[in-house]
Order: structure tokens, then sequence, then C-alpha cells
């Protein structure tokens, strides 16, 4: 068994709860007609304590997961509650398939477990070795009911490791706590670590903290970390005013709480170190807060350390830009909002966090820029201060889809003289600018013309021209729509009746989220799935890791609220099927 397969099947029973509790919550809210939600309490995790400051991320699940299987089995209908149970149970097969530990939630877990799991990277590299390069630190702090019950399974669990005849268990107090580990049997290991307890291999570490807390770590001295951190108040996340204040901003009803030191947790996903700070002040954080909808899970943030602290800044739309009554209810994607000139300063100054919305907005507009030569933030982006709305349509060929691009005209000249130097500068690049009708609307299409041969033998070779598209634009009210093809316009000019604006998949997607608010990022996730997890690799390892949540998403819709004091908040609805 590998070293790392104890500490790891226990993880993926966490993964396993977490997920649960909100598919359970998901069944709960969406048939129930008595809102629950109202009684979750605005409570912390109460195992911040142990999490020091520098952790790169923890997050909470904070209500029982025996409670949300009581009530979604209370409210489901019979065919439901079956599915649902059997998809909890193909979810933890799946997870703990890969391990040859005999642990059981019901039989082993559920006896003792508290209302409470936390997990958290606490250290980057917890032995600080140059030599068996970064060695990151999980732990896993979970509430007990049942302090003595936690106790024995602890015995129980280490000594079948111990029958099998492969470890040895270890035994250590720590500052008043019982610490429990595996070590390697034979002479020269049990040798080696006598002589330097920091030789033992990483290795699942557990203990009971008074009557209240059951921790698992991957390393002794991991523990022992959690445990100085509880000691020495000063070095706890719980007692640092950033980690209080990003919580503070987060005031909704919650089944779980997550906080990310951005730096740190770039830090991490990199695998490069991070230097140890004192305190969170010049770092940027997240907050994240998981509550609960009727049609699927709303994820509410509030990011500190970007903005000034005095900054505030009103979110400006009541409701959504009339841009995207020209954007195809087909869209895979959209971005919308107003003032692109200023949204795209903040992504190219943002953090990791922008690195979606970023890479939406490059591979949406990568064929003018890359055909064109255009720069689009001197060129297109600084020009644009009203409306706009950006989408990729989903298409046969993924690998090179279509985009539209509507952004409203609010200074008439300004914008007909940027449009025309896009016009020139299509010519410069030895494409040819027509006219052409499009049924009752004329449009503006660059194209370049290519010979090609048709027919066999020299004698009846015949030569045949074709126009490659390379970009279409045309006016229609207040409003330049540019496009990749001429099929992507023909959609863009449909009519309003079959736009995003009015379709009612976008209506249900953005409807929890507040206004006014800054726009809107909505992604149709059957139809973008591919093209996301091409682009940007996390989407994979997310998709891997809450694979039922993701088999049952139909879209994510992102907004956000403007500045307040410098924390900008923003909410992240994944709507399920």
């Amino acid at each position: 068994m590998k070293l790392r397969s104890l500490f790891y099947s226990l993880v993926a029973i966490v993964i396993v709860l977490l997920l649960s509790a909100g598919w359970g919550f998901f069944w709960l809210t969406s048939q129930n007609p008595l809102n629950l939600l109202e009684e979750m309490p605005l409570s912390k995790p109460t195992a911040a304590i142990f999490v020091p400051k520098q952790s790169s991320v923890m997050t909470s699940l904070m209500v029982h997961p025996d409670r949300l299987e009581e009530f979604r089995q209370l409210v489901a209908y019979p065919l439901n509650r079956r599915q649902s149970r059997a998809q909890l149970n193909q979810l933890e097969n799946s997870l703990l398939a890969n391990t040859s530990v005999d642990l059981d939630y019901r039989r082993d877990i559920q006896p003792w477990l508290g209302d409470e799991i936390t997990l958290a990277v606490i250290s980057l590299d917890y032995d600080r070795n140059p030599e068996n390069s970064l060695q990151p630190g999980y732990l896993l702090a979970v509430t007990t009911k049942d302090a003595e019950k936690a106790r024995e399974f602890l015995q129980l669990f280490y000594s079948k490791q111990a029958i099998a005849g492969t470890v040895d268990i270890a035994f250590e107090q720590y500052k008043g706590v019982n610490l429990i580990y595996r070590r390697p049997l034979g002479t020269v290991a049990a040798s080696t670590i006598a002589t330097n307890p920091s030789n033992i291999p990483e290795t699942l570490t557990s203990a009971v903290v008074g009557e209240r807390f059951v921790l698992f770590a991957n390393h002794p001295k991991v523990l022992k970390t959690a445990i100085n951190n509880v000691q020495a108040a000063n070095l706890s996340l719980d007692n640092n005013a950033i980690y209080q204040q990003t919580l503070q901003t987060l005031t909704g009803p919650r089944i779980g709480l997550g906080f990310v030191n951005i730096p740190a947790l770039g830090a991490w996903i990199s695998h490069q170190p991070t230097p140890v700070q004192d305190s969170l002040q010049s770092s940027e954080t997240l907050g994240i807060a998981l509550t609960l909808n009727r049609q699927g899970l709303l994820a509410q943030t509030a990011l500190l350390g970007i903005q000034p602290s005095d900054l505030s800044l009103n979110p400006v739309l009541e409701e959504p830009v009339k841009a995207l009554e020209y954007i195809p209810a087909t869209s895979a994607l959209a971005v919308a909002g107003t003032d692109l000139n200023q949204f795209w300063d903040r992504l190219s100054t943002g953090v990791a966090r922008d690195e979606l919305l970023k890479t939406l907005l490059n591979q949406s507009l990568t064929r003018l820029q890359s055909n064109l030569k255009v720069e689009l933030p001197q060129d297109i982006f600084s020009w644009v201060e009203g409306e706009y709305a950006i989408s990729q349509l989903s298409r046969t060929d993924k690998a090179n889809p279509d985009w539209l691009f509507v952004v409203e005209k609010t200074d008439k000249e300004k914008d007909i003289e940027s449009i025309e130097y896009l016009d020139n500068l299509a010519k410069q690049q030895g494409l040819s600018v027509g006219i052409l009708p499009l049924g009752e609307q004329t449009i503006t299409v660059w194209t370049k013309l290519t010979t090609s041969a048709k027919g066999a033998g020299k004698k009846n070779r015949l030569m045949r021209l074709e126009a490659q598209v390379y970009g279409v634009h045309a006016a229609v009210g207040d409003y330049e729509i540019f496009s990749s093809s001429v099929d992507a316009m023909d959609q863009a000019l449909g009519g309003r009746v079959n736009s995003l604006l009015n379709n009612k998949n976008f209506q249900e997607a953005i409807a929890p989220l507040p206004h006014p608010n800054d726009g809107y990022l909505y992604i149709d996730w059957q139809k973008s799935e591919t093209f996301l997890k091409e682009q940007l690799p996390i989407v994979r390892v997310l998709d891997l890791v809450g694979e039922p949540l993701f088999e049952h998403l139909r879209s994510l819709s992102l907004s956000s609220y403007g500045i307040d004091n410098g924390i900008q908040r923003s909410d992240l609805f994944f709507r399920l099927d």
C-alpha cells in the first residue's frame, strides 16, 4: 500500500460527504415547499484555530451529512430516493476503489462524526528539506459528538495496519496531545527515525484533541504545527483580522465556507515555495460561502487585497444589457457588461481568479487579432465605453468556433472613425473589404480571394475563385456587430425571439444573481465543456473531483457587484439538471 493511501482515503470520504451534502440539499430545496434554508446559522469554522494564517486554502462543511440525507429522503419521491442513494454509493466506490483501506462511513465514522468537516493545506513544505522537493502539509479536522468512540475508531483503524505486519504503530505525546501514526518496520528504519524524527516518511497521523476535535494529517510535523497554532493564538487563521473581515462580508445562509490565500494557492498549484508571512495584510484573499437555491448551488465570494482599501464603486446595471439581444440563444458562452476598456484593464492587472474570463475573451477574438494583427486593447477595447457582449457559438468545428462581438456606439463620430480604421487595417493586410446584402441587412465582409484548380488533366483543368472570410461587421441601430463568419452574423441578426436575452435557460441561470450588478458571464456547460477542458486544465481536475455535480450541471453564471471599501463581491451560480 502506498504511503499516502490512508490519508487520501479519508480525504476521499470527506469529498463524498461534501458533494453528498450539496447534492442532498439540491433535492431538498427543489421539492420541499418550506424554505428550510432560513434555518442555517451564520456560523464560521471552529477548526480554523488549527490552521495557520499562511494556509493556502481551507474549506469547511458546517452541517452534519446525516441531517441532509434525512431531509433528502423525507421529501424526495421514491424513485429519486433510490437514484440519489445509488449515485452516492457509486461515488464512494469510485473514490475508494484504489485504496486498500477497509473504511465504511456508516460503520466506522458516522457514530462519532460531528457537525463540521474542515480540510486545509496548512504548509507548502512541512519539512523544509531542499533534497526532497516541496512536501505540502494537509490537515483534516472534524468535530466529534463522542470523543471516546472517536478514540476507539483510531485504535481499531491503526491496529488493522499493524496486524498486516508491514508497519509499526507509534504513539507520541506532544504538548498534552496523544499522536498516533505509522512508521516502517526494520532495525535500520527504527534506528534512523530514533536518531532524527524528521526522517519519518510521509504517513497518516491522527489525534483526538480534547473532547471536540479529531485531526488527521499526512505527517507528524503537520499535526504538531496544528497543535502549536492552538496554543499560540496569534499563529492561527482564526485570530487573523483579514480572515475575520473576509468572513464578515459573507452574510447569507450557508452550508459551507472556504478561505483562499491567493498567492499561496498559486504557489501550491505551481509547486513553488511561498515566503512565510506574519500577516495576510499584503495578500489577496478570497472568501467563499456555499449557499442554497431551489435550482442549484450558489457560491458567494468576497475578494480582499486587490483594490485600495478605501475604494468603493457602485454596480451600474439594473438589468442585462440590450446588446444580448444580438447574441443567439444557442451560444456556448457569453460575457456582457459595460465599458469594456475598464473591464479589460481590470483583467489585465487582476489575479488568477480572472484567468477564466481573460481566456474566454482571448479565445473568442483570437482570429481577428492574429489574422489582422489587431491590438485588441488599443484598436477595439479602448473605444468601447457603452454596452458590449461577446459570445462563442457552438458549432461542429469545436477547434475553431465562431464568435460574435456586439458593441454599443455611444460616441458616433469616434466609433465611426474606429470602425473605418479596422476596415483600412484589413486592406493593409491584403484583404478585400466589400459590402454585401444579408437578408434585409447590409454587411461589410473582409475576405481574401484564392484560386484552386477543378478537374483532372491539364486541358480540362479549370480555375475557381474562392473567398475566405476573415471577418464580418454590420451596423444595427445603436450597435455594431462583429463576427468571424457570415453564418454567425446571420444568427446575430436572426431576431430577438431567438436571442440569449430572451432565452429561458439564460433567464433561469441569472435569476439567483442579485442586481444591480456589473454584467454577466454565462456558460452553457454541455456546449462548452470540451472547449473549457482544452483551454483550462484546472477544469479537468474539478470535473474529476466533482463528477456527480458536473454530471448534472446545466450552466454556470457569474456576476460581480462593485467594490465596497476595497472588497469586491461576486456570485457564482451552478444550475443543476
